[in-house]
């Protein structure tokens, strides 16, 4: 018997029992929409924080105050030691370093405000910077312009809104030029950033940006000020390559060290994080989620599969006499062998065929929805159909052997 007449066979054995056939086929429908469902979405995440923290500039190094103090043993937990980094420690940053190293050196003041506009108020994340900002986080207005040097030295009353302030505080009407206030100051309009969407880490989106030097003068007061000295919230660095990260971040720390007046014994008061290391941290904490939801999802296809073998087992209990039957005539045992084991095939076939469709289409749902922008790459729908496949194969030969091995005159008999 030739394969395409095998195939036949099956096919007509399918649709002899469509409803059996088809409640065979759920299990690896839903096992691999799942998987390809799962992975599209695991894989949008990791774009989507890949994607955010390179946005913020992959050449950056993030000096904060205070560090990280882990304890050890039962119940230990690690703790941010508080400190402070001050605008004077910027200045001395930006004099010594190196210039062939580095391109821009940022302070930044960052604190809560209510923000109103008419009868629209919020709670808004207010933060001081210099102009170079933009640079060092990539941030670009939609609308007006950005904050200036001129501004800064001028201690000017101007503000940029981000995305999203500038929609909850005017509701689609263009806020350019208009007045807004921030802690009972008023502040100018002059600039709406471009939408960037949150990495999980905060969101230039919900923001209000004004001038440092403004801030320290009109808006922060006494919370910006310790030891009669202004305080900073994070110094920026922009490294020019990323080879030059770990020099340039082991010079912060003695240039650092030393003007904090610690000894070589003492536990440094300040952090510094790399924004390379971080993304390629985040990378592999999502890409090995990606994988687990995978392996979790890949659990279903194997209840799938088992799934299947019953219901083979069940039709080869069936068709004992049309086994028995078609030995009598000459059927071989590879024959037999083969013609179960594409039915088996054929229901796998189809069902992951039908599950793809099913998974692509979850996949474009979240996006659709904003829930999160899920990628469907074509090696996880191939893996997931070729998994599929294999257990197919895996569990259909157990019941084709099975059927392949009964003797014809018992089969025959078979009541």
């Amino acid at each position: 018997m030739l394969f395409s007449e095998n195939l036949r066979v099956a096919l007509r054995a399918l649709r002899a029992n469509k409803m059996r056939s088809i409640l065979s086929m759920l299990g690896i429908v839903i096992g691999v929409s799942t998987v390809v469902a799962l992975l599209a979405i695991g894989n949008g995440a990791t774009s989507s924080i890949t994607s955010s923290i390179s946005s913020s500039g992959t050449n950056l190094l993030t000096i904060s105050a205070g560090h990280s103090k882990s304890g050890f043993g039962p119940g230990a937990e690690t703790s941010k030691v508080a400190s402070y980094l001050y605008y004077s420690d910027y200045d001395v940053l930006t004099r010594a370093l190196g210039t062939q190293d580095i391109t821009t050196v940022v302070p930044s003041y960052q604190s809560a405000y209510v923000a109103k506009y008419q009868s629209q108020s919020f709670s808004v994340s207010v933060t001081g910077i210099t102009p170079q900002y933009a640079d060092v986080r990539s941030l670009k207005t939609s609308d007006g312009r950005w904050i200036s040097d001129g501004d800064d030295k001028s201690q000017s009353l101007v503000a940029v809104l981000g995305s999203q302030t500038a929609k909850d505080l005017f509701s689609g009407l263009s806020p350019i030029g208009k007045t807004i206030s921030i802690n009972g100051v008023k502040f100018e309009v002059i600039g709406v950033l471009e939408s960037k969407g949150s990495s999980g880490f905060g969101s230039s989106d919900d923001a209000i940006y004004v001038p440092l030097q403004t801030g320290y003068a009109k808006l922060f007061g006494s919370n910006a000020v310790h030891n009669d000295k202004k305080t900073v919230n994070s110094i920026y660095v922009s490294v020019v390559s990323t080879k030059k990260m770990d020099t340039v971040s082991a010079e912060i720390t003695f240039i650092l060290r030393q003007v904090h007046n610690l000894k070589a014994t003492d536990e440094v008061d300040f952090s510094i994080q790399n924004q390379t290391d971080m993304l390629q941290t985040l990378s592999s904490v999502t890409s090995t989620l990606t994988i687990f939801l995978g392996a979790v999802a890949g659990i279903s296809l194997l209840v799938g599969g088992i799934g299947i073998m019953n219901i083979m087992l069940v039709s080869v209990t069936e068709r004992t006499k049309e086994i028995g039957l078609r030995k009598a005539v000459g059927a071989t045992r590879n024959l037999i062998l083969m013609q179960f084991l594409i039915e088996t095939v054929t229901l796998t076939l189809l069902g992951g065929l039908v599950g793809i469709a099913l998974g692509v289409g979850i996949a474009e749902i979240f996006t659709a929805l904003k829930l999160i922008t899920a990628v469907v790459q074509a090696s996880s729908v191939l893996m997931a159909f070729g998994f599929a496949i294999a257990i197919g194969v895996f569990f259909g030969l157990y019941p084709a052997y099975r059927a392949a091995g009964l003797h014809p005159m018992v089969a025959l008999r078979y009541e």
